[in-house]
Parts: structure tokens; sequence; C-alpha cells
């Protein structure tokens, strides 16, 4: 459903608290960042993409580019209402306003819908969020007359009194746009921080005799801003248990909740498990009957049916159905292996394509490689794929036998049926159904065969 209301995103705080060169609201949390966390459960709310504005600093305007938002720059930066302020001149039509902050990565759609909601059914000229908190928080306080919020105090400029109020500003706010206009110019900055604040038109709008609303939060978490890693770290475990608990109630086992971690936009079907100590991250999709871990990563994985994988890290590669990979395989840049195939401890495939039944069980690794089905790749084995200044292809044929300790120097390819013999240093092509050993590998003598006398 769409709203009818403009959003504002208020992103252009530098993040100092976190200490680091990432700008704040680019910080990644459970798969997606702060900035697109918020997004989300703007345009969830029903607010459509050309309907948003972001205000930022000037770090921020090109990261953002991705999102094809309407952004401005604040420069300076001079408080959340000279932020309005530059918002409201790119914003035509009536249309109420919704502000948001880029860093309360916990907000709902169902709480921004119902701010939303709510002013317009009781046709208020500002309806914000609010939440009850211990009085030793940081947040602006409510204060309220006759039932009604008439002013928000900042912390800092808040009396020892007015400290003492729980009822707290969660920074979202939806205005009645012509309201906002008249607010906004009648702003000052005789403040302890000698800013322009937003908050400052909820007394404005009371001395002008307007109705001003207030829709209470009832989780304070879902209203909480990051500025510390502390702050980012609690959200994550917030964040964490709504994905979980999500999938669970979707049919997926999730045996140890605490020692799980999954980031959003990933796919799990029903039925699928996860056990202890596994991360599954963004842009993974698992199908149903697999069991994943434990002590597994998952990174940009695609996973099909009745798959086990134990102890192993699997990235940006495909695993069919039925196939078993660990403990301690790495399966990595766009491989894939094939249904039923066996990938074992210490194997590590990079680019490689390993066919159905075919098994790589000790040991290995395999470059660059295409293994046909039924193959077997013994214990050892080395696909030597770089010669110093490329990247080159070994080929292994269908029904294919790999002795042990075998280093197969690519450009080279192993015919359908082949074999090559423990300890082969395999440096040309062997045809369909040869068989070499030695170093260099050589074709071995065929058995004469005779009657006996």
């Amino acid at each position: 459903m769409s709203l009818r209301a403009n959003a504002v995103i208020l992103a252009a705080g530098k993040g100092t608290r976190m200490k680091s060169r990432t700008p704040k609201v680019l910080n990644d949390l459970c798969g997606r960042t702060l900035f697109e966390h918020v997004l989300l459960a703007v345009t969830e709310a029903g607010i459509e993409p050309a309907q948003i504005v972001a205000v930022v600093n000037a770090d921020l305007e090109k990261p953002l580019e991705a999102f094809n938002l309407h952004t401005i720059v604040q420069e300076p930066q001079n408080g959340t209402g000279h932020a309005a302020q530059l918002a409201i001149e790119e914003i035509p039509g009536n249309e109420p306003i919704l502000f948001v902050n880029a860093d309360m990565p916990l907000l709902t759609a169902q709480l921004l819908a119902a701010v939303v909601d709510h002013r317009a059914r009781s046709s208020a000229a500002i309806a914000m969020l609010t939440t009850h908190m211990p009085a030793t928080s940081n947040f602006g306080r409510i204060v309220r007359s006759a039932g009604r919020p008439v002013r928000i105090v900042e912390h800092t400029d808040a009396t020892p009194d007015e400290l003492l109020i729980n009822e707290v500003n969660a920074g979202v706010y939806c205005f009645a746009a012509d309201a906002l206009r008249r607010y906004l110019s009648r702003l000052d900055s005789r403040n302890a921080q000698r800013e322009l604040y937003l908050t400052d038109c909820v007394q404005l709008a009371v001395e002008s005799g307007d109705l001003v609303e207030a829709v209470i939060a009832k989780h304070q978490r879902d209203v909480l801003g990051i500025n510390t890693n502390a702050e980012l770290a609690f959200a994550r475990r917030v964040m964490q248990r709504r994905i979980l608990r999500e999938h669970m109630l979707a049919g997926v086992r999730i045996v140890d909740p605490a020692t799980t971690y999954v980031d959003a936009d990933v796919d799990l079907a029903a039925d699928v498990t996860i056990l202890p100590q596994t991360h599954i991250l963004k842009g993974s999709a698992v199908a149903s009957g697999s069991m994943i871990g434990p002590s597994t990563t998952l990174e940009r994985a695609t996973v099909g049916r009745d798959v086990t994988i134990a102890y192993s890290v699997v990235r940006d590669s495909t695993i069919a159905a039925g196939a078993r990979v660990g403990p301690f395989a790495h399966i990595r840049g766009e491989s894939s292996i094939g249904e039923r195939a066996r990938v074992g401890n210490f194997v590590e495939t990079k680019n490689t394509r390993l066919g159905k039944d075919a098994k790589a069980s000790h040991l290995t690794y395999l470059g660059d490689a295409d293994v046909g089905d039924d193959a077997n790749i013994g214990a050892g084995t080395i696909t030597c794929n770089y010669d110093g200044v490329r990247k080159n292809k070994t080929k292994i044929g269908a029904r294919s036998f790999v002795g042990s300790n075998s280093s197969l120097v690519a450009p080279v390819e192993i015919g359908e049926g082949a074999l090559t013999g423990a300890g082969s240093v395999v440096t040309h092509d062997v045809p369909a159904r040869e068989r070499v050993a030695g170093n260099p590998a050589r074709p071995m003598p065929k058995k004469e065969s005779g009657k006996q006398s």
C-alpha cells in the first residue's frame, strides 16, 4: 500500500563516536548498512523511493548513488532544523512529510506507518514517535501539558527536573507540510549546541495553537539510535533475534540461536537444519532437507536439497542436491559441486566444477578445474594452475582416477576413464583410458595376457 506522504532521511551526522573511517550509517548490521535498514522500513511503510529525500554529508553522497535517491549535501552541518530547511526546498506539493534518522536500523515499517496514519486521522500538525526510557538516557525529553506534548527538551538543555522525565523523543516525526514551512522559518539557534533543532517545531506548533500528537513505541529497542560500536553490537543482537525467529517460525531448525548468525536477505527453506557456530551471510540460499554446520560459513552460496556441510567455508559457489562437504573444506571462487559429489577434509576448490558423484575426499587443491562425473581424486592431488603469469585450466574426464599425491600441471587434460599412478607429475594430456605414472608421467606398460601352459 502506498502512503500519501514524502519522507526525509537525516543522514548528515559524522558519527565521530564510532571512531571509524567508515561513515556511521554505512556500518554493517546483519548484511545491510544502517542506512539500508532505515530505507527499507520507509519503503515497506508505503513511501515510494521517488518520494524520499536523503540529507547527507559529503562522504555519503557517492556511496548512496546506488539507491537512486535524491540526496542533498548539508554543508555546513547546522543541526536537524537546518537539514529540514534544505530538504523542504526540494519537496514540492503539500503532502505530509515524514522525518526519520538514518542511524535507527531497528525501526519497523509498522511504527512509521502508525505515525503517518495517526497524524492523518487526528489532523494534527505534528505526530511524533516517543517511548519510555530510564531517566539516565541521553534522549530529548517530552514535556507534556494537560496530557499533550508541548515541548521537546534536548538532554544538553534540560533542567534537573526535566531530566527525570522518562518519556523521550524517538526522532521520528510526521508534519503537515504547510505547518512545517511556517515552523522552519521561525527556528533559531539559542541553545547549548548553537544549532537549529527540528525538535523546536513542537513548541512552535503549540504556540501557534496547532495540534501535536504522539505515538508511543512499546519497545524502546525499536527506536535505538546507533552512535557507538557498543550500541551497534546491541542492535545486532536484537536484529539477529528477529531474523532467526522469522526463520524458525517458517520451519527452519536452529539448534542453538545464541551461536547462530544469519544475515538479512538469506533464503532458508523449511526443514533446513542449522547447527551451532554457523554463519550464513548475505546472498546465500539453502534448500529443504540440508544440514549446515556446525562451525560453517556460507557467503553468497547456493545450496541444494539434502546437502550436508560441516566445519567448512563456502563462498560465491553452488552446492547441488545430495552433495557432502567437509569437514574443513573450502569451496570458493564460483565453484560448482555436482549432485551427490563428495568434498572431504582439507579440500579446497577454486573456480572448479566437480561433476555428479565425483569425489575429492582428502587433502586436495582443485583450482580452475573441470572434473567429470564419477571421477575420483586421490589424497594430496594438486592442480598446478598458475604458471607465474596466468591461471590455466585442468580438465579431468568422467570416471577417471587420479592417484594420491598427483600434480597436474595445467593446462592439461586427463581423458575419460584415465588413471594416474600415485605421485605422478602430469605435464602432458593423458588420452582416455590411458594409465600413466612417474615424474614426469609416462604411459604404464600394458600387462600382456596369455594362456597358461
